[in-house]
């Protein structure tokens, strides 16, 4: 199996600071760090760290070479990262003294995917391939449609939710990976076991994977259902958690792992992200995860 990730390519603006910014308020931030981000680039990284044979697809700007430079370094194939005319996508992001994070986005290059750029990457791929996509790049629709009509797998991170989601065809989804908000953005329910009955209810023939936070994640397809605890750690900053995750189950699901065993792998993956600063240079090798 080859994997693509379709996927965004950031820089990340990271201010500390004591408490999240209110309206209104001017607010002084402790320290500054920029860091190679993206859902996309994190997932790539934590994909090929986690072992798996990644490629990643998706658009820099002018100043965004240290992107693809912070891909091949971690063994991500490179080969479908082009620049265009403009600026990379960025984040400005707040982290509290308890390590919880939020997110301001800019696209930038991530917003000028093509019809032409979506045909050509997804021309070296087919049946028995998996594709990766997240909601932070454009042609989202046109990138799941072409991948399902080539036969491939297609796993769906659909964060962050908005309105682009509404021209997928959800149906195509062999993988569901998101949050308690986003679930209950995608169902209305808020406890766990309802927001996993209602999409198996919408979704019947997909894997649902539910990340938790503190209370761990939940896995279910068909009849099978199961829950793996958080591990107790004292988090730093959480920002990549949930592309650490993402990219390490995905990986052990590539090589065959029941889905226990991936859900035990991505939590152990993810607790070490959270004690680390960044959000790609947080995400840990295999070999620190299996000790």
């Amino acid at each position: 199996m080859k994997i693509l990730n379709f996927g965004s390519l950031n820089l990340d603006y990271v201010y500390n600071v004591d408490h999240m910014v209110t309206e209104g308020e001017t607010l002084c931030s402790d320290d500054l760090n920029l860091f190679c981000g993206g859902k996309g680039l994190n997932q790539s990284i934590a994909l090929a760290r986690a072992g798996a044979k990644v490629f990643h697809a998706g658009l820099i700007g002018s100043e965004g070479g240290v992107l693809t430079d912070a891909l091949c370094s971690s063994g991500v194939d490179c080969r479908y990262v082009r620049e265009v005319p403009g600026r990379s996508g960025h984040t400005i992001i707040q982290v509290d003294k308890s390590g919880q994070n939020c997110i301001l986005l800019y696209g930038g290059a991530n917003r000028s995917v093509t019809v032409e750029f979506v045909d050509e990457v997804l021309d070296g791929f087919g049946p028995g391939d998996l594709l990766l996509v997240q909601n932070e790049v454009s042609m989202l629709d046109r990138i799941i449609d072409g991948a399902y009509g080539r036969g491939m797998e297609i796993a769906l991170n659909p964060s962050p939710f908005d309105g682009n989601l509404d021209a997928c065809d959800m149906s195509k989804i062999s993988v569901f990976l998101l949050n308690e908000v986003e679930g209950f953005q995608m169902t209305g329910e808020t406890e766990a076991a309802a927001i996993l009955d209602r999409l198996a209810e919408l979704y019947p023939q997909a894997e649902i994977v539910l990340t938790l936070g503190g209370d761990g994640c939940m896995y279910q397809q068909g009849s099978l259902r199961c829950a793996q605890a958080a591990c107790s750690v004292k988090a730093v900053d959480t920002t990549a958690a949930g592309d650490t995750f993402t990219g390490y189950f995905l990986a052990a699901r590539a090589e065959g792992l029941a889905a226990e065993d991936c859900l035990r792998l991505a939590s152990k993956a993810a607790a070490i992200a959270v004690t680390r600063q960044g959000a790609a240079p947080s995400i840990p090798l295999r070999s620190e995860v299996i000790v």
